[in-house]
């Protein structure tokens, strides 16, 4: 069995003690008054030898891990995909890693997946909620877990969370397709429950009252391809056939393409669609579907900053901050004013 280097193996290499050697490995070496010449002796010998520090042992000593938890709903959703793929890049900065975990949509199992992480000693969770609970949330942030939310959020909680502005978002939407002269809409929601649905749905209802129409529909109860799938198909059936879709994720537009190409509905001559958040394959489709963007990269850094305010500097402020959408017109609207 191949021995593991460690500071003995250095020490007596160097010809120094253990207490020296450890003192320059763990960044303590000007606190100590060791000279650089030694320090450089001491850093030369370990990566001749492929030290590798021994984590275990530092968060011990230190009671950090370096590690953050970030929990999301789903790790085939491509929003959340790039949340995580963000979130990670971000706390590398710090020089922290982070554990993801994919709670589907589950609060069941985001329970265990948070009482897992918490057990590992984690410094820091993010968390996209899945649920309408936020007690188990509000006690693990008490018990001195620096905790934000992300996208989703409860209202009235004392936990910090960055989101977009959900309500414009869908009031720009909603907005832009009545100014194209649509006036019988179908809404395909995700989650009744989820705070961005909620507003989303705000959103789109108040565009509608703004406008004087009443003919909409809202329907569905999840943010999936199988829903946007369902839903669609329904709505062609309906005697009133709408003349566009509203899809509130881009998982459920791809349902709704799918449903739409079936029963041999063009996009956007017989019907058309816009949907709630952006991603690069939404240009390749044939045509780019408009889309409401969020702006992924900005929520995720002010997150790890937030969390990391909280690790490093002990900040416990609650911060609910809120930031703006873009609506990316494409080609999957059809103006029927023109017709």
């Amino acid at each position: 069995m191949q021995h593991k280097i460690n500071i003995v193996d250095i020490a007596q290499k160097a010809g120094l003690s253990i207490t020296t050697v450890s003192r320059v490995l763990n960044g303590q070496a000007d606190k100590y008054r060791i000279s650089k010449k030694t320090q450089e002796k001491i850093q030369f010998i370990a990566n001749e030898l492929n030290y590798v520090p021994n984590e275990f042992a530092r968060n011990l000593r230190t009671g950090k891990s370096k590690t953050i938890a970030l929990i999301i709903p789903s790790l085939k959703n491509p929003f959340f995909a790039e949340i995580a793929s963000v979130i990670n890049s971000e706390v590398r900065k710090y020089d922290y890693i982070t554990l993801i975990g994919d709670s589907d949509d589950d609060i069941e199992i985001e329970k265990t997946e948070i009482s897992q992480f918490t057990s590992k000693n984690i410094d820091g969770m993010i968390i996209v909620p899945c649920g309408k609970e936020w007690e188990h949330l509000v006690k693990i942030q008490q018990d001195g877990l620096p905790l934000v939310c992300i996208d989703r959020y409860f209202e009235g909680s004392p936990i910090s969370f960055v989101s977009s502005n959900n309500y414009e978002g869908a009031y720009a939407a909603s907005k832009y397709l009545i100014e194209q002269g649509h006036r019988s809409i179908g809404c395909i929601q995700g989650i009744k429950y989820s705070t961005p649905n909620i507003q989303r749905v705000k959103g789109f209802e108040q565009a509608m009252s703004d406008f004087g129409i009443d003919s909409y529909t809202v329907t569905g109860d999840d943010f999936s391809e199988q829903n946007g799938y369902l839903e669609t198909k329904l709505l062609l059936q309906q005697k009133e056939k709408p003349t566009a879709i509203f899809a509130f994720s881009n998982t459920i537009a791809m349902g709704c393409l799918k449903a739409l190409r079936e029963e041999g509905v063009d996009l956007p001559e017989n019907i058309s669609l816009i949907t709630f958040d952006d991603n690069p394959y939404l240009n390749y489709i044939d045509p780019p579907l408009t889309c409401v963007a969020q702006p992924i990269e900005d929520i995720c850094k002010i997150a790890v900053k937030i969390l990391f305010s909280t690790i490093l500097e002990n900040d416990k402020t609650s911060k609910n901050i809120f930031l703006k959408t873009e609506l990316k017109i494409k080609g999957s609207v059809k103006n029927i004013f023109q017709q």
